[in-house]
């Protein structure tokens, strides 16, 4: 047992506390509070990390990370394993998971994910054994991610386990089968959101909005609608909103938003108005969301909303390499009750 009679206790560099490990108790007429809830939610946490995407026409590997708390340019991450672009993202308070989307020369199925609170490089998670597609809308809840209906228009829904690793399996079913065009996906602690696409042969995307539970899986039911159809959304969320920035098909700087807790029609947010053409994705922390990677192509742009207000995008700062389809996660989003 331990004993300290001092007025303050920090590491020998003075900038945080120790460590204490063990029993011990406190005796004071101050006040000491001891940190609570599970080791890795202490700290740390309100990054996002963005996922390849491409210059141009070619794709790129780079990573990049940012406190979403604050502004200014994010910071090199290191790379992922393969140049590709239209990747999915999937976030739990500790790792990013990403399904990777189209490479050279063409789809790739491989999975890898990130931890959050490292200096940066990827790990390999597993194989997606759903259909070879890029473009899939991807959510999460903190246990299990879930991504489908890209380029295959095949209307399913695969899922992984993001404490674990391993190859995906069958979730479940959209109502058509849609080309998503990546960040098109939001979640709340219970759902998982898929908001527009393109059904095939279509001029222009509709306007569904579909949820499914992250428990049961199965067929995904119709919540409500957007105010303008299109695919290729990056969706952003707190615990209580899901808002959808941006999209093709046809090109908008549109951005819609829903209450997760009841099903209705989505309502107009505001304007996104440096990246106005869609296909990029995003990330988010209980006050902001952060939104990069949409067209027009080859550009750096980071963008930020304020939740618990509506009103346009504001300029957050850069990525450090053009992030035109790139695929993002972040470990506070709504999926994760924060």
């Amino acid at each position: 047992m331990s004993q300290f009679k001092i007025n303050s206790i920090t590491d020998k560099t003075g900038t945080s506390g120790p460590v204490i490990a063990g029993v011990s108790t406190n005796n004071s007429t101050g006040c000491m509070i001891i940190p609570a809830g599970p080791t890795e939610h202490r700290g740390g946490r309100g990054r996002m990390v963005t996922y390849g995407g491409a210059d141009g026409s070619v794709y790129v590997n780079g990573m990049n990370v940012m406190d979403i708390a604050t502004t200014g340019s994010a910071v090199d991450f290191g790379n992922s394993s393969k140049l590709s672009g239209f990747s999915s993202g999937m976030g739990s308070p500790t790792r990013g998971v990403f399904k990777q989307g189209r490479g050279a020369p063409s789809y790739t199925d491989t999975i890898e994910f990130v931890t959050f609170s490292s200096l940066g490089g990827v790990a390999d998670f597993g194989i997606d054994r759903g259909s070879s597609q890029d473009s899939s809308a991807s959510s999460s809840n903190g246990i299990r991610g879930i991504f489908g209906n890209g380029t295959s228009y095949d209307a399913k829904i695969q899922f992984i386990t993001l404490a674990s690793t391993g190859d995906s399996n069958e979730f479940g079913t959209l109502s058509s089968g849609r080309y998503q065009g990546g960040g098109s996906g939001g979640a709340s602690p219970t759902r998982g959101f898929f908001f527009g696409g393109l059904v095939s042969g279509q001029p222009a995307g509709t306007k569904i909005i579909e949820s499914v539970s992250f428990t049961s899986g199965g067929a995904a039911t119709k919540f409500g609608e957007l105010t303008v159809g299109r695919r290729a959304i990056a969706a952003v969320t707190n615990a209580t909103r899901a808002v959808a920035c941006s999209g093709d098909s046809p090109a908008t700087n549109t951005m819609d938003y829903i209450t997760m807790a009841s099903e209705g029609n989505a309502t107009d947010f505001g304007d996104i108005t440096r990246q106005p053409a869609g296909y990029g994705a995003g990330g988010s922390n209980a006050t902001r969301g952060l939104i990069t990677g949409c067209s027009p192509d080859s550009k750096n742009s980071i963008d930020y909303i304020t939740f618990s207000t509506t009103g346009n995008a504001t300029d957050f700062g850069d990525t450090t390499y053009d992030s035109y389809l790139n695929g993002a996660c972040s470990d506070s989003h709504g999926g994760l009750g924060e």
